[in-house]
């Protein structure tokens, strides 16, 4: 399994309307990316705290290939929303260790 991580600074003023976008218009596309698995969108508690997203996938091609072909449309989606770029990077997630939450992510 694979993660992808961005973070940026969004516009707080904005959350709920960045969290019905993430909902209504971004998770529909990536449920039609292959691999994609799950998004975990995390909110920091200021305004000067980073916001984090995890997306988890089932392999890394996966995510190459959501990045060259579909994130472009994503990232001006979701544009309005934030104060800084986003920046992303990639783990691999050590599935060993968390049986029970990809026991459930697969399920």
């Amino acid at each position: 399994m694979f993660a992808r991580i961005g973070e940026f600074i969004p516009k707080l003023e904005q959350k709920d309307e960045f969290v019905k976008v993430l909902r209504n218009q971004v998770l529909p596309i990536l449920k039609k990316q292959t691999g994609f698995l799950e998004i975990l969108p995390l909110f920091p508690e200021t305004k000067i705290e980073k916001m984090i997203t995890i997306t988890l996938w089932a392999e890394k091609r996966d995510v190459e290939r959501y990045e060259r072909e579909t994130y472009s449309k994503v990232e001006g989606i979701l544009q309005p929303y934030l104060t800084t770029p986003v920046t992303f990077k990639h783990y691999n997630l050590e599935t060993s260790v968390c049986q029970h939450f990809v026991g459930a992510l697969t399920a």
